[in-house]
């Protein structure tokens, strides 16, 4: 498997799985410039365990150009670090992340990676903490 990559296949895409990930049950987390929003699934045994919507609004980035380049700083900030996240995420668990972007200017990319990683790691650890025996469906 290559570890570095983030195919379409890992992207969140279905209205009904968006809808479910803002819905209640949901958690989240914030870092500025970013939000997570998550929710933990049962793992069904097919696909990938972790799947990702990436967020930019065209309220808080007026032109297409800062948007496009905020979408790519948060598309590689995740590429690098998701490990961080999948070694730690508890067997026969699925997720699905929402990262949101917070700024209202555009923001370095050395800044957006090391918030990336604050908010995989946090994750990380609430996964570990939550308890084991919950059934979710």
């Amino acid at each position: 498997m290559a570890t570095h990559t983030f195919p379409k296949p890992e992207h969140l895409c279905l209205t009904n799985e968006i809808e479910a990930l803002f819905g209640a049950g949901s958690s989240s987390l914030s870092m500025f410039p970013l939000r997570a929003t998550f929710r933990v699934l049962p793992y069904q045994g097919h696909g990938p365990r972790v799947k990702v919507l990436l967020s930019v609004s065209k309220r808080r980035l007026r032109h297409a150009v800062d948007r496009n380049r905020a979408k790519r700083q948060l598309r590689e900030a995740y590429r690098l670090q998701k490990l961080l996240l999948w070694n730690r995420l508890p067997e026969g668990k699925a997720l699905h992340i929402a990262f949101i972007w917070l700024a209202a200017q555009p923001v370095d990319s050395a800044r957006v990676t090391k918030r990336m990683n604050t908010l995989l790691l946090q994750m990380a650890e609430r996964l570990e903490k939550a308890p084991k025996t919950t059934d979710e469906s």
